[in-house]
């Protein structure tokens, strides 16, 4: 049986999995770190921050000697993965059926996330709220609100803004004068 998996997706999700060592080795030279970061990804049953559940977490920690330590995990959620998400991640109940819970794995995910410093693609709205989620479902209070978080997503929002006026330039190859104008808006 195969695995439908959108155009693009494979390389995108697979980022963690293809990281040079030798650009990552060099993280800790660039941003001074206090602590570990953990760059991390996540992989859901759905997208609802208090019901759905992780099925896949992936993470490089990066310590402030340069040191890395890397994993990609499969977890049972202990419920259905929804045929949408399977869809997007390819991931299917089967394959993590066998797999241990997050509450199996819940003192080792500790040990790698406690006490550091997050990156990641939408952590921020997404990853981070989940995690925290089932580390209380698992008995442990993960608070990450006084960690420095660095989200690729906010990063790629302010270079590349979503905007009315970026989108009349990026569709119609001209300037949007008067934003927020009510009428420039609607003639936009």
């Amino acid at each position: 049986e195969k695995r439908y998996i959108p155009k693009g997706y494979r390389e995108f999700k697979s980022h963690l999995h293809r990281i040079d060592y030798y650009i990552m080795s060099k993280i800790h030279e660039l941003i001074p770190l206090d602590k570990p970061l953990v760059i991390f990804d996540l992989e859901t049953t759905g997208l609802s921050l208090n019901m759905d559940r992780i099925i896949e977490l992936a993470y490089v920690k990066i310590f402030p000697d340069g040191r890395m330590k890397k994993a990609d995990m499969f977890i049972n959620p202990e419920m259905e993965i929804s045929e949408e998400s399977s869809a997007v991640h390819g991931i299917k109940n089967k394959d993590v059926a066998d797999k241990p819970t997050f509450k199996d794995l819940a003192q080792e995910l500790w040990a790698v996330f406690q006490g550091s410093h997050y990156s990641g693609f939408n952590i921020v709205n997404f990853d981070l709220p989940v995690l925290r989620r089932e580390f209380l479902r698992a008995g442990l209070d993960f608070d990450y609100h006084e960690a420095k978080i660095i989200d690729s997503k906010v990063i790629y929002n302010y270079m590349e803004p979503r905007t009315l006026s970026a989108a009349f330039k990026f569709y119609c190859g001209k300037e949007h004068y008067d934003a927020h104008s009510a009428l420039a808006d609607v003639e936009a």
